[in-house]
């Protein structure tokens, strides 16, 4: 993906039991996060960001978040949330690899080294990373898109828990209402 593209459809399961289509996101700027699993401590501490963020970047903003988890075990995590955006799962990676979301042992430890505080917040708030597999070495991928539909922004994660400043999503969101 690059910015000035023009965004590929998504079609992929949700936690409420719908079917998610990208398209029906045209005319609406939106922010598309990938995330790596459902109990990853860093991801659901970004979740948590998101759904107290929400309200502050407005009615024709929207946020969907995509996990390489299986929708049972996704709905099972995610809905703590209560989130007012849909939350995706891609367990085949189908949409990880055409978007061309990283993997790194470097950034996995890195994260876990240096964001220690963070994880430990998340731990004691109850996000336990109950799946260690590959999908641990996956880094946070984040894009800006607009009402056309129309990569704006691009943000890939250094380590598992470096996401795009909330700060730029924030003045996307407002910029572009």
């Amino acid at each position: 993906m690059k910015i000035n593209q023009t965004m590929p459809q998504i079609i992929l399961p949700a936690i409420d039991d719908s079917q998610f289509d990208s398209h029906s996101l045209i005319g609406k700027n939106y922010l598309l996060t990938f995330f790596r699993f459902a109990t990853c401590p860093f991801c659901n501490m970004r979740m948590s960001q998101l759904v107290r963020a929400k309200s502050e970047l407005g009615e024709d903003f929207e946020i969907v978040a995509i996990f390489e988890s299986e929708i049972e075990h996704l709905k099972k995590h995610a809905n703590k949330h209560f989130a007012k955006f849909p939350i995706l799962a891609d367990y085949e990676r189908q949409y990880y690899q055409s978007f061309g979301v990283k993997k790194s042992l470097t950034g996995g430890l890195k994260g876990m080294l240096f964001r220690l505080p963070t994880l430990m917040t998340a731990m004691f708030r109850g996000y336990l990373p109950r799946e260690i597999s590959s999908r641990a070495l996956i880094m946070p991928l984040s894009l800006l898109v607009d009402k056309q539909g129309v990569i704006q922004a691009i943000y890939h994660g250094k380590d598992e828990g470096d996401h795009m400043p909330l700060e730029q999503v924030v003045e996307f969101a407002k910029k572009q209402a």
